[in-house]
């Protein structure tokens, strides 16, 4: 039998991953309605409502790095295949409160709905790694990058097209459409995986699971991901404004746990992997710890770390930027929308010229570019940012900072992949995602507390007229404008100060043979 072109293994894992990657962002724009049929009452339920994005964001992530070691157990092609089932199964599950069909049987309530959530993210969320490591497998090294930048490309543009396509739904349909119309493209997309991969290359690492370091692993993921959403404001990340004043929980407990199995995660491994090299164990460990002393693979992972930190900044305050200068409500979130798809266009773009760019000359040079334009696209933000500064002058900054972010995409998760051997390339593409996914809860984390201190600080500073001046309450109010922005436009100059680190760690990599 022929086998399968690599062409259409890609277009295929393209299409699963566009599809994961809208389900992401579209409940951005379906929040209100889906709070509103949920009966969550508001304002007293808004840490109930918070649950409907933080849900989906914390299964997200805990699922990859044990599903990448998976692929490369049993099969990424059967991994691929399971995770596009519990992607239907979990929108299938969403809906059937709402159906006329079903509805008489499962009861609304927002339990069932995070329980289809969750299940719907697990397979999301463990398609983008195992797409990575299936790519890996199937394109030679001096191809691989291209290929890693469309799928990065597809990824970006199916964020980009989330809100956008949530926003269509709710104002001509309703919001369950969007998981209406998951059932028939997951299903294409199962019959065609079924297809393109039917003598896809299976590299299977004979060793059982390690069990114990994965249930150490995604308790330390899950406590420090549920107290970075408690200590930030998650809920901006997704034009959830409205919903900022969720309450608090004790985060200390949380982050001591995430240490505590963390550091236990870290002698385990090391024990496991002493183990299996003695001959002593047939258990491999969940993360071959070794790989971070690759010079290629720790500095591309760090480097995706800080890059999601301030992906994350700009993703959040330019909104909030756009919220504070804008009265209209509306006419805030259609500026936001346009200026970040200035940048997120522009990273879409800019990740498959990456790819191509790597091919020919490494990694470091997309790197060191891309980064530099992170530098410039964040400092002319942070410097010339002002209440006055013209939207058209944001938007074109944003295009270069999105550029920059592009260019990143490919040759880091190239280099990431290509330093890791063929046994550990599932693991290794779920860290590269971990990373980056991890880098954003800690960025959204530490730029609302920097925020809240620095406006704490500024506000102190403001010189208004006395209070029975005619021009009190305009000046109060221009005031605080510009001082909000102010605080905001100092975050985009730590992210470019971020940026210089990462530019600096670029510097190492090389490229070159495992």
């Amino acid at each position: 039998m022929k086998k399968t072109s690599p062409r259409l293994i890609l277009f295929t894992l393209a299409f699963g991953v566009f599809v994961a990657a809208d389900d992401l962002t579209v409940v951005s724009t379906m929040l209100r309605q889906i709070v509103f049929d949920l009966e969550i009452p508001l304002p007293d339920g808004l840490d109930q409502a918070a649950w409907v994005v933080n849900a989906y964001l914390i299964a997200y992530v805990v699922v990859m790095p044990f599903v990448g070691r998976l692929g490369d157990v049993i099969g990424r092609k059967t991994i691929y295949i399971t995770s596009l089932l519990l992607f239907l199964i979990g929108s299938i599950w969403v809906i059937l409160p709402f159906n006329p069909l079903t509805a008489p049987l499962f009861e609304p309530s927002l339990r069932f709905f995070l329980i289809g959530r969750v299940i719907t993210a697990i397979g999301g969320g463990a398609m983008v790694p195992v797409s990575m490591a299936i790519i890996a497998d199937i394109y030679p090294r001096e191809r691989r990058a291209s290929a890693l930048g469309i799928l990065g490309a597809i990824d970006t543009a199916g964020w980009v097209w989330g809100p956008l396509y949530g926003a269509l739904l709710v104002r001509y349909l309703t919001w369950e459409w969007q998981f209406y119309l998951n059932i028939p493209l997951t299903l294409f997309g199962i019959a065609l995986a079924f297809y393109a991969m039917r003598e896809l290359p299976e590299p299977r690492l004979k060793t059982r699971i390690d069990w114990i370091g994965a249930a150490l692993l995604t308790i330390s993921l899950l406590t420090l991901n549920i107290a970075l959403l408690n200590s930030g404001d998650i809920s901006a990340a997704g034009g959830f404004a409205d919903f900022a004043a969720e309450e608090k929980v004790s985060t200390t407990p949380l982050y001591l746990t995430a240490v505590v199995t963390l550091i236990t995660f870290v002698f385990w491994e090391r024990r496991v992997a002493t183990r299996y090299a003695s001959g002593s164990s047939g258990q491999s460990p969940l993360i071959d710890l070794s790989l971070f002393g690759r010079r290629n693979f720790s500095a591309a992972i760090f480097i995706n770390f800080i890059v999601g930190g301030i992906l994350i900044i700009a993703m959040v305050n330019v909104p909030l930027v756009v919220n504070v200068l804008e009265i209209d409500v509306g006419s805030a979130a259609i500026t936001s929308g346009i200026l970040l798809s200035a940048m997120t266009g522009a990273m879409a773009i800019t990740a498959f010229v990456g790819g191509k760019w790597t091919e020919r000359s490494g990694y470091r040079p997309p790197v060191l570019v891309g980064l530099l334009g992170c530098v410039i696209g964040f400092g002319m933000m942070g410097f010339l940012w002002m209440s006055g500064t013209p939207y058209l002058e944001m938007g074109w900054q944003l295009a270069i900072l999105g550029a920059g972010f592009g260019l990143v995409t490919a040759p880091v998760g190239a280099a990431v992949i290509n330093a890791a051997p063929e046994t550990e390339r599932g693991i290794a593409s779920s860290l590269v995602i971990v990373m980056r996914l991890m880098g954003m809860s800690v960025g959204l984390s530490a730029l609302t507390a920097w925020g809240l201190y620095r406006f704490g600080i500024l506000r102190q500073r403001i010189q208004v007229p006395a209070i029975d001046d005619p021009n009190y309450q305009n000046a109060l109010i221009q005031a605080l404008t510009d001082t909000t922005v102010a605080t905001l436009a100092e975050t985009f100059v730590i992210s470019a100060i971020l940026a210089v680190i990462a530019l600096i760690l670029g510097l190492s990599l090389r490229r070159e043979r495992v």
